[in-house]
């Protein structure tokens, strides 16, 4: 019997002090976690319930479409990383044993299935195949924030597909897209799916899914039809209206104003109107000049993968040394390698003049200055899709991901078949990855209220809540005990507060919290009456139902809520 008498639940009135997010909040007032380190959380017994209910409803939708579960280590050779070129990653986790052999903590396992399949797989016979693990990851993360959300250790579902071509691999990203989308639907949650950057983890095409709430951490460009995370979404940019052109650039003074703001406030022109110019400089040591409109913002993902490299900011002294001084700094007469973002277009524009307390007025991309065109900036609401559509920018949290990976793994770590003529070929390859505590946060953000979490009935840590009022050894005590064997034995999972020393505002206050779908209140007036008093979490609905018809109507009420 799970009596919270004996149980380790310890409620909180109040939130941490430097909780910002809803998720957090509540997970650690509820009792289903606590912190032990930055970034390092443990999951108390109640929110590991929910965490082995969403770990349960992952595994029924990856063994429905045919992926095989196993089990692979999170400590694992460095050899394999150092091959694929992501050892040098700075979140990934780096040590070395006592024979000073060089070794890693995982915080995903392409490398070590890809390591198995190379000495495994031999034949195109052997292709399709799927595999997947449920497993403790671990990451370096710089700024662990937001309760389990950012965590430098998580458990997570990654899968893996293992095909003969493209069109194979095709097949199977559409299978885990599918399971995916029922994993979610499962969970009760509000998702959708969008395009997305590859990083760290290459190949040639991914998918993000999720679920928008106040406190996610990405941000995803929406229209009817369009989906996208900013990172690299592309969009119509919202038009500007630009002075009068020139024959000829003109330089205006403006002492002192380095910000688009300033020198827009003084020259009387909208932010749009001019060209922000920003030096950076590539992992390859070159100097480039990026340019976006005043009124966007440079996308570092989007321009990571137009060069092939990353990026850093040009330091102050590199860029006086070669174009000028820092905040007047534009694109005319510039000793640079040229970017230019395709929003910026027409004559009259404002850059700056790469002298102190100046900028031109009257430039025109082309005539004044080369470049290469490019998309660079961040999406911005108002901005329209490519059907012409108004976006908007929502907040989300990425619940799972999927990546075309392709040959990215297979080749450099020997991960061939021979196809029926006998030629040898790379296995062609698919990662999935989903965050059980990603799931429960986002299900916690986006359906708790003023009073606690509103669990979705699939990952209630239970989907009856108890409270017997009264303090023990009378006939509310023994009703509600029967009452818990009666719904236990129905196959109805219930958790009753029998605490001796909890008053009834504590104990309700403390079931509103916890959130469990549906709350009874077994008390002597209802009792008198021959009934229990019900209440649904989501809606607050409320029903006296007769002791003997309980486990019926209870099994009825929850069929209702799911």
């Amino acid at each position: 019997m799970t009596r919270l008498s004996n149980y380790l639940l310890p409620t909180l009135k109040d939130p941490p002090a430097d909780a910002e997010a809803e998720s957090h909040k509540l997970m650690v007032r509820a009792g289903l976690v606590r912190q032990l380190g930055a970034g390092i959380w443990t999951w108390l017994p109640a929110g590991y319930r929910s965490v082995k209910k969403v770990e349960r409803i992952i595994r029924e939708e990856m063994d429905g479409i045919g992926c095989h579960e196993m089990l692979m280590p999170v400590l694992q050779p460095a050899e394999a990383w150092q091959r694929t070129g992501r050892y040098s990653i700075d979140e990934l986790f780096k040590l070395r044993d006592r024979r000073d052999a060089e070794l890693v903590l995982a915080m995903t396992h392409e490398e070590a299935v890809t390591t198995h399949v190379a000495r495994e797989i031999r034949s195109y016979r052997d292709l399709p195949l799927m595999l997947y693990h449920l497993q403790t990851k671990e990451r370096d993360e710089p700024r662990p924030r937001a309760g389990v959300l950012r965590t430098r250790e998580f458990t997570m579902k990654d899968a893996y597909s293992f095909d003969r071509d493209e069109e194979g691999l095709d097949r199977s990203y559409e299978l885990q897209a599918g399971a995916y989308g029922r994993i979610f639907d499962r969970c009760g949650l509000r998702w959708y799916s969008v395009e997305s950057d590859v990083g760290m983890m290459g190949g040639s095409g991914a998918h993000e899914f999720m679920a928008p709430c106040a406190a996610g951490e990405n941000e995803v460009a929406l229209a009817p039809g369009y989906a996208a995370n900013v990172e690299v979404a592309s969009a119509t940019a919202q038009p500007v209206e630009l002075p009068p052109p020139l024959d000829a650039p003109r330089e205006a003074p403006t002492p002192g104003l380095t910000t688009v703001g300033e020198v827009a406030a003084a020259l009387g022109v909208p932010e749009g109107a001019l060209i922000k110019a920003m030096p950076v400089v590539s992992d390859g040591g070159e100097l480039i000049l990026v340019l976006v409109r005043g009124d966007h913002r440079l996308n570092e993902v989007k321009l990571a993968n137009h060069l092939g490299e990353g990026v850093r900011q040009a330091r102050p002294e590199e860029i006086e040394e070669s174009l000028g001084p820092v905040g007047f700094v534009g694109p005319v007469g510039a000793d640079a390698r040229i970017l230019m973002d395709e929003a910026i277009g027409g004559a009259g524009m404002v850059t700056g003049a790469n002298r102190p307390d100046a900028h031109l007025i009257g430039v025109e991309p082309g005539r004044d200055f080369g470049f290469e065109t490019c998309d660079v900036r961040a999406v911005e609401p108002g901005d329209l899709s490519p059907a012409g559509d108004p976006i908007e920018i929502e907040a989300a949290i990425e619940v799972g991901n999927i990546f075309k990976l392709g040959t990215t793994y297979s080749e450099p770590l020997g991960a061939t078949y021979l196809d029926p003529e006998g030629v040898e070929r790379p296995i062609v390859m698919g990662s999935y990855g989903i965050g059980p505590a990603r799931i429960i946060a986002a299900a916690v953000e986006q359906r708790a209220d003023d009073l606690g979490i509103c669990w979705p009935p699939a990952i209630a840590p239970w989907l009856v809540h108890i409270c017997a009022l009264g303090k023990g050894g009378d006939e509310v005590a023994e009703t509600a005990e029967g009452l818990y064997d009666a719904l236990t034995a129905a196959g109805i999972e219930a958790l009753l507060d029998d605490r001796p020393g909890a008053g009834t505002g504590e104990k309700l206050t403390d079931a509103e919290l916890v959130g469990c779908p549906l709350r009874i209140t077994v008390g002597k007036r209802a009792l008198a009456d021959g009934v229990i008093e019900t209440r649904a979490r989501a809606d607050g609905r409320e029903e006296r139902i007769p002791l003997a018809d309980a486990p019926a109507r209870v099994g009825e009420l929850l069929g209702e809520i799911g």
